[in-house]
């Protein structure tokens, strides 16, 4: 198998390690050169340092033009457009500065955890709506994916009466399954009702991030529907597959459920680290820079496997096995320097309330068939089906 084909596979028999040749790789050369699909030839990150000194050097680019891509069925892809408006992901220093300036200040801890009681409220209602539709259910539709969608939609003032079609409109886009087709018509379609709404926030503010941005001239309407896009796709797809494979790895390891419970913020930041869903990145060099010993070129491509970072036995002793009373912090997984994931401490809010209350309201809580996973081609891997069923005599 190749390098670009391991870093989307895992492993055989384990779907939560990275695959074998990721480690093999990392154990050699946790820098190594790498031919990606359309015969660049760049570099692979495969160590923990390696990757965290990339990502918090701003001689490597994000620019989506600039890069050359590592995974299977882009060797005919020359380059991708420069990034949309309000997609920071894919800007550089002065230009993402002046986004994430305006948004820091939206996700600090302080005011997500301002938001833990509103989580709780969601997680209720959903859990409720299980036990009435139980005792077996696809956790995906009936819990991963509604809680984040619902906190979503309430950060960006998405009217309550319209949330059903706009959620049926994301579900859209992220379907794994969607002919490409169907997903950018869903796309046109968001933004186009993004557009609105930055419209009527414009007219009628209400008490929502979106307003808070609107009310000042900092941002063209453009770019507001584009940072709504963003904060859509950064906080949706990502924090639904965290939740629903987070469930199927302690589903397969029960005797953590305790550590789980007995400490929320320890666990919730080992299965980061362990299940590591956005796995793979790509920076392109815009100068020379020399990492770990090894010189690379302006021009250059750097792809590296968060994955295997954060399961690199020189950061975190016996990395493969999850242990959820292990002290993660320092895991990769948000990301590291400018591009930090924003929402970070919203996801850590979402989890750290889900799993807990998952696992007291139905605590015989098991498998009830095969588990259909999603690949990591699009760069965040997860689950597509994770039937459960429960005693129905649990707890009410």
């Amino acid at each position: 198998m190749s390098l670009n084909d391991a870093l989307v596979t895992r492993e055989t028999g384990c779907p939560f390690d990275p695959h074998s040749r990721l480690g093999a790789t990392r154990a050699q050369n946790p820098l190594a050169r790498m031919t990606y699909p359309d015969g660049h030839e760049g570099w692979l990150a495969t160590g923990y340092a390696e990757t965290r000194a990339i990502l918090a050097d701003q001689r490597f680019s994000s620019r989506y033009e600039l890069a050359h891509f590592p995974f299977p069925g882009m060797e005919n892809l020359e380059s991708l457009p420069p990034a949309p408006p309000g997609d920071m992901t894919g800007m550089d220093a002065p230009e993402h500065t002046r986004f994430r300036k305006q948004l820091i200040g939206k996700f600090t801890v302080r005011r997500m955890r301002q938001l833990t009681e509103r989580v709780e409220q969601v997680t209720a209602e959903h859990l409720d709506a299980m036990a009435e539709r139980g005792p077996t259910v696809d956790l995906v539709p009936a819990f991963a994916y509604p809680v984040p969608a619902v906190m979503i939609c309430e950060l960006l003032g998405v009217p309550y009466e319209e949330r059903e079609t706009f959620q049926r409109l994301i579900e859209a886009i992220f379907n794994p399954d969607g002919a490409p087709e169907d997903m950018y018509a869903a796309y046109g379609s968001v933004m186009a009702y993004i557009g609105d709404l930055v419209t009527a926030k414009r007219a009628a503010p209400t008490d929502d991030l979106l307003s808070d941005l609107a009310a000042g001239d900092d941002f063209t309407h453009e770019e507001l529907a584009g940072i709504g896009a963003f904060l859509l796709g950064a906080g949706l797809d990502t924090t639904a597959n965290q939740l629903a494979l987070g469930t199927f790895a302690l589903l397969e390891n029960p005797g953590q459920v305790e550590a789980l419970l007995a400490d929320p913020d320890r666990a919730v930041e080992e299965l980061l680290r362990y299940l590591t869903i956005t796995h793979t990145g790509v920076r392109a060099a815009l100068a020379d820079v020399e990492i770990g010993g090894q010189l690379i070129r302006a021009g250059e491509s750097v792809t590296f496997s968060i994955l295997a970072a954060n399961r690199d036995p020189e950061r975190f002793a016996d990395p493969d096995r999850l242990d959820l009373s292990r002290d993660a912090v320092g895991h990769l997984t948000f990301g590291h320097g400018i591009h930090q994931c924003l929402g970070q401490q919203l996801a850590r809010v979402e989890m750290r309330v889900a799993f807990p209350a998952l696992f007291r309201r139905f605590p015989t809580l098991r498998l009830a068939g095969a588990v259909e996973l999603r690949p990591g081609h699009q760069n965040i891997y997860g689950v597509r089906r994770l039937p459960v069923s429960w005693d129905s005599t649990g707890r009410p």
